[in-house]
């Protein structure tokens, strides 16, 4: 029923939660009016008719095993394999949809590396710098699959030999964008795709501020490489900060354009680092004080 549901509308748990508060199990689902559905999920009133037409339509298929068949596994929020961190996130996802090793999201050490879209040479450079240690710690790279700075360092801790996370913001059946449809691949072989929204579901504007969080839900610390002032790089550093999390950025030149939203962030209190092993040992110094 959650899948079918789901499956209709992606709703994150804060929004299931209502929900079954109020109609308490999802077999009322069928039987409430559109217009109570509305106003309970906080959605217009032809979206709520459109939620019940394909929950009824769908709810009876075993969707399980049609995931099954694609190489899709789904872990709902009460798995064991729901990773502890995104409950601790004021709007966790209710399904994530994985393929691959879904036994990285158990890893004791995950950290999120992202940058600007437009990442040059020195993020290039810097990731030379910053994945081998992080690699040779057993830490996994977690990023967006986004083009520029996610394809270096998914492509990095790949060619260094570590396990890589790319959160998606769009459903499998899916690539965007379509030039990291063979990394893709090759992640969900050997490494592990994951994302919140069901198979069928593509990318929307929206999607992407959703999938930040995540990524830096996911992680013990985030490391930027290269962010524009005004970036949607520096939208999930601050849904990192607001989680508690360590940010570490790359200092740059001050003539770059892509380095000074990194550089600013180092003045408003970021932690600058210029190798992976600064990481690992502020990363040891914080468990060692916890």
């Amino acid at each position: 029923q959650l899948l079918a549901l789901h499956y209709a509308y992606p709703l994150t748990l804060n929004k299931l939660q209502r929900l079954l508060h109020i109609i308490h199990t999802l077999d009322e689902l069928e039987s409430i009016s559109a217009s109570k559905l509305a106003r309970i999920m906080d959605i217009k009133e032809q979206t709520a008719h459109t939620v019940k037409a394909i929950y009824t339509a769908v709810h009876q298929s075993d969707l399980v095993k049609q995931y099954e068949v694609a190489g899709i596994e789904v872990i709902v929020y009460t798995s064991d394999l729901y990773p502890e961190e995104l409950l601790q996130l004021c709007n966790p996802p209710s399904v994530l949809y994985v393929k691959g090793d879904s036994q990285l999201l158990t890893a004791s050490k995950k950290i999120a590396c992202i940058g600007s879209r437009e990442a040059t040479s020195y993020s290039v450079e810097a990731f030379k710098q910053i994945i081998p240690p992080l690699v040779e710690n057993q830490c996994i790279i977690v990023s967006g699959l986004a083009k520029g700075a996610d394809t270096l360092d998914h492509r990095a801790a790949i060619h260094y030999g570590g396990k890589t996370i790319a959160v998606l913001g769009h459903g499998f059946q899916t690539i965007y964008p379509k030039s990291n449809k063979i990394l893709a691949q090759h992640i969900a072989k050997h490494h592990l795709l994951l994302s919140e929204y069901p198979p069928h579901i593509g990318p929307k504007k929206h999607h992407f501020p959703m999938r930040n969080r995540i990524i830096s839900g996911l992680s013990d610390a985030l490391v930027v490489t290269e962010a524009a002032l005004r970036s949607g790089t520096l939208i999930t550093t601050e849904l990192a900060l607001e989680q508690g999390k360590d940010v570490f950025a790359v200092p740059g030149p001050i003539t770059s354009i892509q380095s000074a939203g990194t550089n600013n962030l180092i003045k408003e209190g970021a932690i600058p680092i210029w190798n992976g092993y600064q990481i690992v040992q502020e990363l040891q110094m914080f468990r060692m004080k916890n």
